[in-house]
Formats: C-alpha cells, sequence, structure tokens
C-alpha cells in the first residue's frame, strides 16, 4: 500500500486514541501502519511536524459557518465546537495546545472568531488578544476535562476526590466534581462580560 501524508495522520489519531498522547511514537504508528518508522519521516519530518497535522485536521472538523444571531450567541458557537472537537478525540486538546501551526483551518476558526469582535465593536488588536484568551481557556479547560475522563477510566478519579474532601468543603468540591459542560459554560460567560465590558468603553 501507498503510504500518503492523510493516511499517516489517520493512523496517528486511531493511535492517539488507543494509547494517548505519551503512548503516541513514531516507532509505534509504524507498527499500526505496517511500514517502518524511517517511512513515517518522509512525509513528516519530525514528530511535532505530525501532531501539526494532528491539530489542522482536528481544527478541520470545527464548523465555523455561524447562524444569524448575536455576535455574543455566534461566539459562545464557535467556542462549543471547538471544545467539542478536542474532545472527539482522546488527548485531542493538548495535541492542539502545542501546534501554533499556522495551516487553513486553524487559520480560519481564529479568523472567523477574531472577525466576529471586530464588528462587534472591538479594535483589531482587542479582538485578536481576546481570541487568544478565550481559544486558551476552551483548550486548557478541556485538558482538564481528559484528564479527569482518565482518572476516572482508570478508577483514580474518586480515590482524589476523598483525599481532597478531607481538606476543603462540598463548594471548593464542587470546583473539580460539578458537570464539565455546566462549568464551560459558566466559565465561557464571564469572558463574555469582560468582551461586553471592553465594547462598553470603546463606544
Amino acid at each position: 500500500m501507498l503510504l500518503r501524508k492523510a493516511n499517516v495522520v489517520d493512523g496517528a489519531l486511531a493511535l492517539l486514541d488507543d494509547t494517548g498522547l505519551d503512548g503516541l511514537t513514531m516507532r509505534k504508528l509504524g507498527e499500526a501502519l505496517g511500514v517502518r518508522a524511517g517511512a513515517l519521516y518522509r512525509h513528516f519530518p519530525s514528530k511535532q511536524a505530525l501532531l501539526d497535522a494532528m491539530a489542522e485536521r482536528i481544527m478541520a472538523s470545527v464548523e465555523v459557518t455561524l447562524e444569524p444571531g448575536h455576535w455574543s450567541e455566534q461566539g459562545v458557537a464557535l467556542a462549543g465546537r471547538l471544545r467539542h472537537a478536542l474532545l472527539r478525540h482522546r488527548d485531542g486538546a493538548r495535541v492542539v495546545a502545542g501546534a501554533y501551526t499556522a495551516e487553513a483551518h486553524t487559520v480560519l476558526f481564529g479568523n472567523t472568531s477574531a472577525a466576529l469582535l471586530r464588528q462587534a465593536g472591538l479594535p483589531p488588536r482587542q479582538a485578536a488578544w481576546a481570541v487568544a484568551a478565550v481559544s486558551q481557556y476552551v483548550i486548557g479547560h478541556t485538558i482538564e476535562e481528559q484528564a479527569r475522563a482518565d482518572l476516572v477510566e482508570g478508577g483514580l478519579w474518586s480515590k482524589k476526590m476523598d483525599a481532597f474532601t478531607e481538606l476543603s468543603d462540598d463548594v471548593a468540591l464542587s470546583a473539580f466534581d460539578a458537570d464539565p459542560e455546566e462549568r464551560f459554560v459558566y466559565g465561557l460567560q464571564l469572558f463574555l462580560n469582560g468582551i461586553r465590558h471592553e465594547l462598553s468603553t470603546t463606544e
């Protein structure tokens, strides 16, 4: 079988789902694809180059076409779609976090988000910074969410929460043990409130 770039990325994402990011190596990927690891370097000169391509594939699954509506509703939709794209693959958020890739779909997401805030009234510089802040929140939240899922699967989450309960109260515990979706939306609204404040001071 002729090994193509797309096949390598497909195999890498499948291996990621199976082993997690820490288990993804060029050697293991080569074994999964039935080739020597050296064959992979013909398409990707380094593991980081492969991770960049994986990040771009993940970002390609984020739908950026928006329904008509208020900028805040459209922003919530984009952030939610990014989170769900990251959650589709084990450690997907960690892959995207380390990429800083300038590939087409990654750039499209950033440009679409920034244009949304510029149209709402933010100056270009502040719009770009706001997009970076919100994107980093989404990625960071999802990294923690996926780490929690791994702990739950490994039977370690309840033990950690039991140990935490001994040192804290139920209110503090809820910051860790609440529904991830609910906490995500709450945190996102805090960012939106900050952007609304910025808009009120630029009018």
